[in-house]
């Protein structure tokens, strides 16, 4: 059984019957031209929006029958202009454990500002005092305090320098071998064949390829 199924999905006039399996453990990158309807693929992914015609089905699953809220905290999706909420890092940080009544653990915060890269003090700043490549890692780490089955990222080293690219990558892929799906959406062609080990191409709508890498 496939993690992600989709079976013949149209959105709008956007995506055109899509039909793909995602198995588990994947690392998917998502390439094409601008406005070929890659991100909307991964909003679908994650049911942040609905199919127009067609089925998606998680773990075997009908999507449209699964709580939206319990899907997306196993299916995960980073967008390409982070969204930050509230005045402070720690609000974003705290948010994951305060909608799961949980207490925040200092010891995985601490270690992912580490693995990005950011010293723990910056758990205490003003979100308008982030630079964009510095508000698009609080968001990736914001995803990653609960470690979800799959992971969607859209273009999220778009304003990161080579650095802390590097840094991303590396986290990202060592997520992968800890067994996290990756669907990762870049228009960098060195990026998109670095570790994944299948390269889906959509262009105007349709896949129009996908090539096995490893």
């Amino acid at each position: 059984m496939s993690q992600i199924e989709f079976q013949n999905v149209f959105y709008k006039t956007v995506l055109k019957n899509i039909s793909l399996k995602v198995e588990k453990g994947d690392y998917v990158s998502v390439i094409g031209s601008s406005g070929s309807g890659k991100s909307t693929f991964l909003k679908l992914c994650c049911h942040l929006i609905s199919p127009t015609k067609g089925n998606i089905l998680i773990n075997g699953n009908d999507v449209m029958k699964n709580n939206p809220i319990e899907l997306r905290k196993k299916i995960s999706y980073c967008f390409q202009t982070p969204i930050l909420f509230g005045d402070t890092v720690m609000e974003n940080i705290n948010y994951p454990y305060s909608i799961r009544n949980k207490t925040m653990d200092m010891e995985r915060v601490n270690m992912l500002f580490s693995r990005f890269n950011m010293e723990p003090e910056y758990i205490d700043r003003e979100i308008k005092n982030l630079s964009g490549g510095e508000k698009q890692r609080i968001a990736l780490i914001r995803t990653l305090l609960f470690r979800p089955e799959v992971l969607l990222l859209d273009e999220v080293t778009s304003a990161l320098d080579v650095d802390n690219t590097l840094i991303v990558e590396n986290a990202v892929n060592d997520l992968n071998n800890e067994g996290v799906t990756i669907l990762w959406v870049t228009h960098n062609l060195e990026q998109s064949r670095k570790y994944a080990n299948k390269l889906l191409t959509i262009d105007n709508g349709e896949i129009t390829s996908l090539e096995v890498l490893k």
